[in-house]
């Protein structure tokens, strides 16, 4: 039961019911794309897999169309990372918060042309959108790897700060450096189809098959889950 009301108030915010959906979705084409790929009697299965991932896709499209304010919100909050003390990791974040808050309106012109309110070319939105989520992505891989060695070396330095470190701080930095490895794998594994879904010639753009589509995102998505369970499983043991 615990673990019921656990998923219930996951569902009950945005941010969780999204997770679930995204999950679902591509869970849905990875099964649906080695079905019509790999076992012909089940063909008809694995089409009806993927028209429910697109769906589900669909979705969360329709529902980003109010992330906007939000993101808004979070980018003048942090600004130029004032308080950030790398400047790399403040610099890095300030240019990943520009390419989010850029790539809701992209996306949205992209869906307003494919349902027909507006009359301008979606391809060249989609492709725009696109490549902003991409280069969001490799920006936060590229804070993520960083953060990772700048905390291993705080770690494994003998100064004599480091070495009074408490174990308590040891034990937080390690588990930071744990969740940005995740992080960076994560945003690779999104990035792999960022790429697939630009133009063609651009890498390997257009190549993946729906199941290694489905691969990459429900890889990504198990670890946002993770990660997002994880958070508030510590949240829930700091509590008094």
């Amino acid at each position: 039961m615990a673990a019921l009301s656990k998923v219930a108030a996951a569902l009950e915010s945005y941010r969780g019911r999204d997770r679930l959906i995204r999950t679902l979705g591509y869970c849905c084409q990875l099964v649906g794309g080695i079905l019509v790929e790999r076992c012909p009697t089940q063909s008809e299965v694995g089409t009806r897999l993927l028209a429910v991932s697109a769906q589900l896709s669909h979705c969360r499209t329709v529902l980003r169309l109010f992330d906007d304010l939000a993101m808004f919100v979070y980018t003048k909050q942090y600004g130029l990372g004032p308080e950030e003390e790398d400047v790399f990791v403040r610099w890095v974040s300030v240019l990943g918060n520009m390419a989010d808050q850029l790539y809701y309106p992209c996306e949205h012109l992209a869906w307003a042309a494919d349902a027909k309110v507006l009359r301008v070319d979606s391809a060249r939105w989609w492709t725009l959108s696109t490549t902003l989520w991409g280069l969001s992505l490799l920006l936060g891989v590229a804070r993520a790897l960083w953060t990772v060695q700048r905390l291993r070396r705080r770690l494994r330095s003998p100064t004599a700060f480091t070495s009074r470190l408490p174990r308590s701080k040891r034990r937080a930095m390690e588990a930071q450096m744990r969740s940005e490895a995740l992080t960076a794998l994560s945003n690779l594994a999104d990035l792999a189809n960022a790429v697939h879904w630009l133009p063609p010639g651009v890498l390997w753009a257009g190549r993946f098959p729906p199941w290694l589509v489905g691969l990459m995102g429900t890889i990504s998505s198990l670890l946002s889950v993770y990660q997002a369970a994880r958070a508030g499983g510590q949240a829930d043991a700091a509590s008094p």
